[in-house]
């Protein structure tokens, strides 16, 4: 794939995934145009070599794997993981508030969300509905308001004398959005406002919407910014980036290897589910892929690269980067290092990632957190305590990380993707 093909997948990728069910669902799509076939967890499998393949656990995470040529006890299998999941505002169950001719919602804040961002864009609504058919049937959906039908408005500053220096944020009370104007005795629910959303897009008679998932999203599109073009400005960079980077990988490479990507929600916010990382998830996927008895030989001679975006040098925040570990835009992926095992690289993993970066003739960086500051962390250490696999954290840098809208450099990913590609079809990782 060539750079400007990739870089322009990724804006469509990012502007159709609003949420992490639609962004597997857009994983899903360009699998099967790749030729991977869609496996049911409640079936029983009939898996091949040379075959490629994908499993969906509750529609927002994803394992892709092609069983390649060989057998997986003699070459391990080369992993890739990253997270379907950002930092968002979410819609509470009994959302309705209504002030002074304001109809509100009331909002959860999911993970570690840079809240100030939020006040003062045009939002708009998407993620998965459950709702009652005319035929008496429970049926999922996935929803997209796609226009602007959301505001936080910030308080003026005339009312606000300190908001330039002293600022906070109150979740419960500050953060409700303005959907639309409306009396205060007016009956209308949220959840009939979806129903009539779903009829005007879909054509669906909804009896009744039963629960939903829905979250808050800036609806302005991904874009190149810099007067070169050199950066990426987008919602859920992290870890949507990843994402792609991983799948395009995957489906570029020749297939000769075993290989597998693993895409897992709720890492923002701990990884517990049953379809995140400490989930046993992807271990249910390869007892069925490999056999039980084997996996423990097959995960010695195997490796996972944990992808995840990592914090680039601020110019304006020079000291909050140890000075000897500063990771620069557009200077190649950064290796993440923590000895406290925040990250699961070791000396091991990095050095197979600097010898096929070097091979490439690509570059690469490494991040270390000051020592005086606390270390954020990924799946990767969750993924090699619940596998017992050799495990790379790598993550393309970035500013703004967790903000309503983030920045990378346009030659990271591009190069992170090259990377693991070659990755994929190595003979040998461990």
């Amino acid at each position: 794939m060539e750079h400007v093909q990739f870089t322009q997948d990724l804006l469509d990728f990012l502007t159709h995934s609003p949420t992490p069910w639609h962004a597997v669902r857009q994983m899903t799509k360009r699998l099967d145009d790749a030729g991977f076939t869609a496996l049911d967890e409640r079936d029983e499998w009939q898996l091949k070599k040379g075959r490629r393949y994908y499993v969906v656990r509750n529609g927002s995470s994803l394992v892709a794997f092609q069983a390649g040529q060989g057998d997986p006890l003699e070459s391990g299998i080369r992993m890739v993981g990253a997270h379907t999941d950002s930092p968002c505002l979410k819609i509470k169950p009994n959302p309705e508030i209504r002030r002074k001719g304001f109809f509100q919602l009331g909002v959860e804040v999911y993970g570690g969300a840079l809240l100030n961002p939020w006040f003062d864009r045009d939002l708009s609504l998407a993620g998965r509905v459950s709702y009652l058919d005319r035929q008496g049937q429970v049926r999922d959906t996935l929803v997209d308001f796609h226009k602007p039908v959301a505001f936080i408005p910030s308080l003026a500053i005339h009312l606000d004398r300190e908001a330039n220096s002293n600022r906070s944020v109150n979740a419960q009370t500050d953060l409700p959005p303005v959907l639309m104007q409306a009396p205060e005795e007016d009956p209308i629910s949220f959840a009939e406002l979806l129903g009539k959303q779903i009829a005007a897009d879909q054509g669906i008679e909804v009896t009744k919407v039963l629960g939903y998932e829905l979250s808050l999203y800036d609806t302005q599109p991904p874009g190149l910014v810099g007067l070169n073009d050199e950066f990426i400005a987008a919602a859920r960079l992290d870890n949507l980036l990843s994402c792609h980077i991983g799948l395009q990988a995957l489906i570029d490479t020749s297939n000769d290897q075993p290989a597998l990507l693993v895409c897992n929600d709720h890492e923002e916010v701990g990884s517990m589910s049953a379809e995140g990382a400490q989930g046993p998830f992807l271990s249910s996927v390869l007892d069925r892929w490999c056999g039980a008895e084997h996996r423990g030989r097959i995960i010695a001679r195997s490796m996972m690269v944990s992808a995840d975006n990592a914090h680039g040098v601020h110019p304006n925040f020079i000291d909050k980067h140890d000075e000897n570990h500063g990771p620069l835009l557009n200077q190649g992926p950064v290796i993440k290092v923590n000895h406290n095992q925040r990250y699961a690289t070791n000396s091991r993993s990095a050095s197979l990632y600097r010898y096929i970066s070097d091979e490439l003739g690509l570059p690469s960086q490494t991040f270390v957190v000051r020592s005086d500051m606390g270390c954020g962390s990924t799946i990767g250490p969750l993924t090699a305590g619940n596998l017992g696999v050799t495990t790379l954290d790598i993550g393309v840098p970035q500013f703004g990380m967790h903000s309503i809208r983030e920045m990378v450099g346009v030659e990271d990913g591009f190069t992170l993707y090259q990377v693991l590609k070659a990755f994929m079809q190595r003979p040998e990782v461990n």
